[in-house]
């Protein structure tokens, strides 16, 4: 019987861009799997060595030298898989896929920010099960100083969107302040069946985290006193319609609760088309060629820059998205007249 080939150790030279950076950060960028400990044990018993020398996890190394990669960093470090340009990849991929994938939906960049049109699907952090997310990719963006992209704030998994992420820590700071204090701006495009009345109104709830009959964790409205609820505030304007049968709603939300727009929306009888946890119209029959994934995405963001100007960047929608307005004959040029919608 044939034994199964095992790792080989292999050699890998140190990048043009990478010179000068602490040889356990090149570890982290390269293999994010591999721990601290499992490096320094490498290290300490010689299977790790920069141009065949003994070196320690603080070592500097130079563009040009020669990393020796042991099998067992090989085992633990090197997660590889396919991603797919504009979707959601299937599961964790390497640094440079990561990398690749990461560049492909990159809407906006300069030297303390990037924005991203995250794919429906994409979780944004890890969870219970889940070994692909945003958080995790952007560990294949450290630079040179060890530094790694932050996350400042978050959209559900299932919608898509803008994902604003600073590039250093003094920006993550200025732009998670900014989300705090409600200096930002941000509008989502969703569709649902029916036409709200009035056309362009005001949502204000007090909405609670609980358990539903099946025991499932949803947000829900309750009233203004009870216990750990919280006050949240949309507004909305109908963009188009398709008869009387579903409406594009431009969505601005003052508070940032979580699945606002979802709850909200379901509250008035008009939940979002794809929804699984509160689309839940008794014997509502969507059209069968719309796509049944969650009609929700994250279409534009306007915030202070860190240090200078705004930051206003739009997102075009996902391709479920896409095909659903083309079916309803919907107009992806239309204007938005949520624009007009107050700050508070």
């Amino acid at each position: 019987m044939t034994e199964p080939s095992q790792p080989a150790v292999s050699l890998l030279t140190i990048a043009s861009d990478e010179g000068d950076m602490r040889l356990d950060r090149w570890f982290k960028a390269h293999f994010p799997a591999l721990s601290h400990v499992q490096l320094q044990k490498l290290l300490r018993t010689g299977q790790v060595r920069l141009d065949g020398k003994r070196v320690e996890a603080a070592t500097r190394v130079t563009s040009g030298q020669k990393v020796r990669i042991p099998p067992a960093a090989t085992a633990a470090g090197q997660i590889t898989v396919a991603a797919q340009t504009g979707q959601a990849p299937r599961g964790p991929g390497s640094v440079s896929e990561d990398r690749a994938f990461l560049a492909a939906i990159t809407l906006y960049e300069d030297d303390e920010v990037f924005v991203i049109n995250k794919p429906a699907g994409l979780a944004v952090q890890g969870g219970s099960g889940l070994t692909q997310h945003v958080d995790r990719m952007l560990a294949s963006l450290i630079d040179k100083k060890g530094r790694t992209p932050r996350l400042v704030h978050r959209i559900d998994r299932d919608t898509s969107g803008v994902l604003l992420i600073a590039k250093t820590r003094a920006a993550a700071v200025k732009l998670t302040g900014a989300f705090k204090q409600r200096t930002t701006r941000k509008f989502y495009w969703a569709l649902v069946p029916g036409v709200p009345k009035p056309r362009q109104g005001r949502i204000s709830t007090y909405v609670v985290k609980g358990k539903d009959e099946q025991g499932d964790d949803k947000m829900r409205v309750v009233k203004h006193g009870d216990a750990q609820s919280q006050h949240a505030l949309t507004y909305y304007a109908v963009v188009e319609q398709a008869a009387q049968r579903f409406s594009w709603l431009s969505l601005k939300p003052v508070t940032g609760r979580t699945h606002q727009l979802r709850v909200h929306l379901a509250h008035i009888g008009h939940p979002i088309v794809g929804d699984p946890k509160y689309f839940a119209i008794e014997n509502y029959e969507l059209s069968r060629s719309l796509d049944k994934r969650l009609h929700l995405h994250a279409r534009r963001l306007v915030i202070p820059h860190p240090t200078h100007g705004t930051i206003d960047v739009s997102a075009p929608l996902p391709p479920h998205m896409v095909r659903s307005w083309q079916l309803l004959g919907l107009d992806m040029n239309a204007y938005d007249p949520i624009d007009d919608a107050p700050e508070e």
